[in-house]
Parts: structure tokens; sequence; C-alpha cells
């Protein structure tokens, strides 16, 4: 999921602040809206000269979001069309950046139903978590990386994540994590994860901070591990732990693109220094 140019960025800073206000109302069934955005981008991913007549910019928006109402009117919510029209109306860098907005919409619907539910947090730690046992697993990864173009291989692949799943995690970690392998879309399994995990996070305002380390961290140097981290880059981090022995008594935290190497005690020292 790219953020794309100028224009579909703030189109989808725009598209986002739409959603936040209609989730705003306890009366709107955000879960049910999830699944319709779904539906709505898996049309558009699937019928290119749709999406290219929506998003093209020599015509002007109202005829573009008239198209959406007469399309989109009865097959789903009212929700769900006027957020997508409201998208349409605005300008696009690419064809793409609007699949990949509206699915951005539907994974965050169903992320603002788990924080009604107060399972954010739950779901954040549950989504880093399956994407470490994916990143273990290569047969997994494969099975669940296979074809998305063939009805049964996608049913398959469901019904194997709901198996594993099922009872284990959370029905808002289960329903994202199926979407992902129906309808991975070029991602890679590993980078669908994580983009949710991040999408999670953004949704408390908060970074992830993916840390492996050759021994479980106890709570105090989690403590101060977030602390430093929190006022080195200026907003909350939350810090999904990894465990791998062959980092050698040794850190890595990555911080989106950014990489930090070192030992637990002298990273965290340097750290230290570096905010005095």
């Amino acid at each position: 999921m790219t953020a794309g140019g100028i224009a579909s960025r703030e189109a989808r800073a725009a598209a986002r602040e739409r959603l936040s206000v209609l989730a705003d109302s306890t009366s709107v069934d955000v879960t049910t809206l999830a699944d319709e955005l779904a539906a709505v981008t898996a049309l558009l991913d699937r019928e290119v000269s749709l999406r290219r007549v929506l998003t093209d910019p020599s015509q002007p928006g109202e005829p573009k979001a008239e198209l959406v109402g007469r399309l989109l009117g009865g097959q789903v919510g009212g929700e769900a069309v006027d957020l997508v029209s409201g998208m349409v109306r605005s300008r696009w860098s690419a064809s793409r950046d609007l699949v990949d907005a509206v699915e951005e919409l539907a994974d965050t619907a169903d992320l603002i139903a788990a924080e009604r539910a107060g399972v954010l947090d739950t779901a954040e730690d549950e989504l880093f978590r399956f994407g470490r046992i994916v990143v273990s697993s290569p047969e997994l990864r494969s099975t669940l990386a296979g074809r998305d173009d063939d009805e049964v291989a996608r049913s398959a692949k469901s019904a194997l994540v709901r198996r594993l799943l099922g009872g284990r995690a959370q029905e808002v970690t289960q329903r994202l994590v199926v979407r992902l392998v129906e309808r991975p879309r070029g991602r890679s399994l590993e980078g669908g994860l994580e983009d949710l995990s991040k999408l999670a996070a953004e949704r408390r305002d908060r970074s992830v901070a993916v840390v492996t380390s050759a021994v479980p961290l106890s709570d105090s140097q989690q403590r101060r591990l977030g602390d430093a981290l929190a006022k080195l880059y200026g907003r909350a981090i939350r810090l999904n732990l990894d465990v791998d022995p062959e980092v050698l008594g040794g850190i890595s935290v990555r911080i989106g693109d950014e990489v930090i190497e070192g030992t637990v005690v002298g990273r965290l020292d340097e750290v230290d220094r570096r905010l005095d």
C-alpha cells in the first residue's frame, strides 16, 4: 500500500478525516461499513476502466460522484456511497491510489470497531504475532500467499486462517487477516500484515518499533527503551517484541525504514546521552 503522489496523499487524508467524522456517530455500524468498503475495493481493483474514469483529472468531480451513486446505490449503504463519492471528487495522482485508499478505509473501519470494543491494543499485538509466525513458517507463508484469482483457492486460504485464529484471536484480527489473504493485491503477506499493524498504531497516534532481541527484555528494559524512543522521536512508540537467539546478545530496533542496532545496555545509554 503506497501513499502515492501529493494529490493522492491529500485526497487520502481528506478521506480519513471524513471516515473519522462518520465514525464519531455511534449509530454507524462500522463493521458493516468495513465489509462494504472492502467490496468496493474488490470492484475497483477488478474494473480497471471504471477506476480510470473515476480518477480522470480532466473530468469534474460531481459527475464522477453521481456515477458512484448510480453504481453503488442499493448495493452498499449510504455511508459507504457518501465516502466513495467524496473520494472521487478529489484529485488522485494515479488510479491505483484510489483503490489503495478505499482499502485502507475498510481496514480502518474494522480497527475503529476494535477501538470501540476496547480490543485495539490486543488486535494490534495479534497482527504482529501472526506476522512473526508467517515469517518463521515458509510452508504456511507459501500456502497463504498462493493465487488470489481463483475462488476455490481464496476460500481455502480464508478457511485456514479461521482454523488458525478461531478462538485464539479477536474477531477483528481474523477479519483483517482473512481479507488480506483473500485479496493481497500484489502485496507479500508479511508486508500486508505489517501495514495493518502500522494502521492500528496510527489509530492510536503511535509509531511501531519492531524490537528483536536475543532473549526476552525485562519489564524495566521495555520501559526504558519505550521512554527513550518516545523522547527521541517526539511521539508515543509501541514496542512489538520478537526474540531471535541469532542476535547474539544485542537488539535491533526498526521504526519504519530506520534500523538501530546495538547492545541492550549500550544502545540505551547512547540514546540517553543523545537526549542530555
